[in-house]
C-alpha cells in the first residue's frame, strides 16, 4: 500500500515531461491518477512531440498504479468542465490537483529578446495554455475539494534568484506564485492548501543533451517525489501559500532523485532555498 493509496489525483499536461514524471510517482504510491492532455494515441501529437496520456497511463499501470486518461484541451473551458464532472461523477472527490499544463514551449523562448522583439502570440500561449489554465482548473476543483473539508492544489512554477531573461515568461510565473499565495488565503480555513512547486533543470523526452548539461539535470520524477511528499504530509496546510523547490523539499522530506541526489548542479549554481 503506497502513501496516497485511497487518493483521487488529477495531474493536468501529462503527455509527456514534468507531468508524466509526477503521475508516475502518484501512481506508484497508490493514487488514482487522472490524467489530461491534447496528444493521443494514433493521432497526431502536439507539435509532433513523442508522449501520449494514453501512454502515460500504461507506464502507470505497469508501475502498479491506477491511471485514467482523458483529452483534454485546458483552453477549451468546456473540456475542463467536463474532466471534472467526471471525476466527481466517477470517483466522488479530488484529493490532489497538479496545475502542470502549459503552452508556452510551442514558441521556443529565446531569453535574448528584449519584450519588444517576442513574437506577440507567445503572450497569449502562455497565459492562456499556463497561468489561466492552472486557474480555471483550480476553480473547479475548490468546491470538491471544500465539500470534502481537506485537499491541495499545487502549481508548478519556476524560481530563481535572477530573471530569467524572457518578460512574458516572468510574469506569467510570479503571476502562479502570487495567485498560488491568494488561493491559500481563501482555501486555508476549508481545509485545504495550495502550494506551488519550482522543479530545477528537467530532462525531458524532447532534448538532445550534452553530457555536460544533462549532468545538470534533475529527472522528470524529482518534482513527483516531492508533491508526494506534500500529499501525504497531514500538517500540509502550514505550508499553505508558499513557493517550494524541489531540492528544498527533498531535505525536508529526505526523499531523493532516481539517481540518489537531492540537488542537481543546476541548483547549485542557483537558489536552492524556499521562497514564501
Amino acid at each position: 500500500m503506497g502513501r496516497l493509496s485511497g487518493q483521487v489525483a488529477l495531474v493536468t499536461g501529462a503527455s509527456r515531461g514534468g507531468g508524466k514524471g509526477i503521475a508516475l510517482v502518484l501512481g506508484a504510491e497508490g493514487a488514482t491518477v487522472y490524467l489530461t492532455g491534447r496528444s493521443v494515441r494514433g493521432e497526431p501529437t502536439t507539435l509532433g512531440r513523442p508522449g501520449t496520456i494514453d501512454e502515460t497511463a500504461e507506464e502507470v499501470t505497469a508501475r502498479g498504479g491506477q491511471a485514467i486518461p482523458i483529452r483534454c484541451d485546458h483552453t477549451d473551458d468546456a473540456q475542463v468542465e467536463s474532466v471534472f464532472a467526471r471525476i466527481r461523477s466517477e470517483q466522488g472527490r479530488l484529493d490532489l490537483l497538479v496545475n502542470n499544463a502549459w503552452s508556452g514551449y510551442e514558441i521556443s523562448p529565446d531569453p535574448s529578446l528584449p519584450f519588444w522583439d517576442i513574437e506577440w502570440r507567445h503572450w497569449d500561449l502562455m497565459f492562456t495554455g499556463g497561468l489561466r489554465a492552472t486557474a480555471f482548473a483550480s476553480r473547479l476543483a475548490a468546491p470538491v475539494m471544500i465539500e470534502a473539508g481537506h485537499g491541495l492544489i499545487v502549481n508548478i512554477t519556476w524560481v530563481l534568484d535572477r530573471p530569467h531573461g524572457h518578460a512574458f515568461y516572468e510574469v506569467v510565473k510570479n503571476g502562479t506564485n502570487k495567485l498560488t499565495a491568494q488561493m491559500a488565503d481563501d482555501l486555508r480555513s476549508y481545509g485545504v492548501a495550495c502550494v506551488a512547486v519550482s522543479p530545477g533543470f528537467m530532462r525531458l523526452e524532447r532534448m538532445d543533451l550534452s553530457p555536460e548539461l544533462a549532468s545538470m539535470t534533475e529527472s522528470a520524477e524529482f518534482p513527483g517525489r516531492a508533491i508526494a511528499a506534500l500529499a501525504s504530509d497531514e500538517h500540509v496546510l502550514e505550508k499553505s501559500g508558499g513557493v517550494f523547490t524541489t531540492p528544498a523539499l527533498a531535505k525536508e522530506y529526505g526523499f531523493t532523485d532516481v539517481d540518489g541526489s537531492q540537488q542537481s548542479p543546476f541548483w547549485d549554481r542557483h537558489w536552492a532555498g524556499t521562497w514564501e
